[in-house]
């Protein structure tokens, strides 16, 4: 039975909300899930949700998303995903750490205040590490510092306040060597030169890879909402191409598709439209991919080669694991984090092997592989032989 935890600070009690969220927690199916934290802050207007996915590999590891959600219950939804992916994704990289997720409950570009990310950080504090956090969508380096102002358990933080800075360029690093292995599988050369490759969100992690793309001499089309990241891409590399939005994107005659913005984006209709136009790979960075059980199965069953979202963008986690782990070991070392994403090429080839050996889609033959860890490192660290370390 999961543990729903409310904590609340000068705020009263949290009734209809809480009620809410116990009521969808109790009716999700299949939820695994070890601990939900539920965190109110009155007089900051902190409404935030933590969720402990698993703690089996160590500490649970997982970003901050600060964002506008419609409701409670979609908030919740996204927390519960979100924590699950960050255990596989962990389990996968070859981490001794758990997977959870936090949400702050707002918009960023107005909610956000100092007050709100300390009371937040005093809520992560007091689960004695647990949980440790990191930024996402909506967060960034920066609200880690000050998070970290109270709270031990935080990573991502800037090099000036002894952290890794921003995760965006080795999460895309990762991505990139995953769509190399995409490549090597698919057309029997590691690289995507003469490809054309189709980049939705130019963010903080999508600007990355359409670099990595570029140097690669990939054929880059790109779309997304802002404006202003489009611009920024435009600046960087002219020679890119513009095109209005998603479904433009969908229809430009694309060798590999890289969801790079927010879940949910392969679909029925996504998928169908990718076949249609005759996509041979799915390679992104974007978190939860898959709208619905089923979408995997449909992208093989097309001929598409889909390299699993948790598997590819682990870079980011990789690295602000090697922050949080070094603390105490002299520090975070760039190039020893690199070198460890660099290996998410042979992961994924090694998932594409399995997939054709069991005659099971990749993303089927990753969660096998990540549930294996998971269950045999338990079982492991269940028995304390003597002079042994409990961690």
């Amino acid at each position: 039975m999961t543990d729903v935890q409310t904590l609340s600070a000068s705020y009263p009690a949290p009734g209809v909300l809480s009620r809410i969220f116990r009521t969808e927690l109790d009716g999700a199916p299949n939820d695994g899930h070890e601990q939900v934290v539920l965190c109110h802050d009155r007089s900051s207007g902190l409404k935030a949700i933590i969720a402990i996915h698993s703690t089996a590999l160590g500490p649970a590891l997982g970003g901050t998303r600060f964002f506008p959600y419609v409701s409670e219950e979609a908030a919740l939804e996204d927390a519960l995903n979100l924590s699950r992916g960050m255990s596989y994704k962990n389990a996968l990289a070859g981490l001794d750490l758990g997977g959870g997720k936090a949400v702050i409950i707002g918009d960023p570009t107005t909610a956000k205040n100092e007050a709100m990310l300390r009371a937040y950080g005093r809520f992560v504090q007091s689960l004695r590490g647990r949980y440790v956090t990191a930024c996402d969508v909506g967060t960034y380096v920066q609200d880690m510092d000050v998070v970290a102002r109270e709270c031990d358990y935080v990573t991502g933080r800037s090099p000036e306040q002894g952290g890794a800075g921003d995760s965006s360029v080795l999460t895309a690093f990762g991505v990139f060597q995953g769509m190399r292995a995409s490549a090597q599988a698919s057309w029997g050369q590691p690289t995507l030169r003469g490809r054309r490759v189709g980049v939705a969100g130019v963010g903080k992690v999508g600007h990355y890879l359409v670099g990595h793309l570029v140097a690669d001499g990939a054929t880059v089309v790109v779309t997304d909402v802002s404006e202003a990241a489009v611009n920024r891409v435009r600046a960087a590399y002219p020679d890119v191409e513009v095109v209005a939005d998603t479904a433009a994107l969908l229809q430009a005659r694309l060798d590999v598709y890289a969801p790079c913005a927010l879940g949910g984006a392969l679909d029925d209709h996504t998928v169908g439209a990718l076949g249609a136009a005759g996509t041979a790979v799915v390679c992104g960075a974007a978190n939860n991919q898959l709208a619905h059980p089923g979408v995997e199965k449909d992208l093989a069953g097309r001929g598409i080669l889909y390299a699993p979202d948790y598997l590819v963008n682990s870079g980011g986690v990789i690295q602000v694991a090697d922050e949080f782990e070094s603390q105490h070991k002299g520090g975070y070392n760039f190039d020893r984090a690199k070198t460890k994403a660099t290996r998410i090429f042979d992961t994924t080839l090694e998932i594409f092997t399995r997939a054709a050996a069991d005659g099971v889609p990749p993303a089927v033959a990753a969660d096998r592989l990540a549930e294996r860890r998971m269950r045999e490192i338990s079982a492991l660290r269940s028995v304390l032989l003597p002079g042994a370390r409990r961690s």
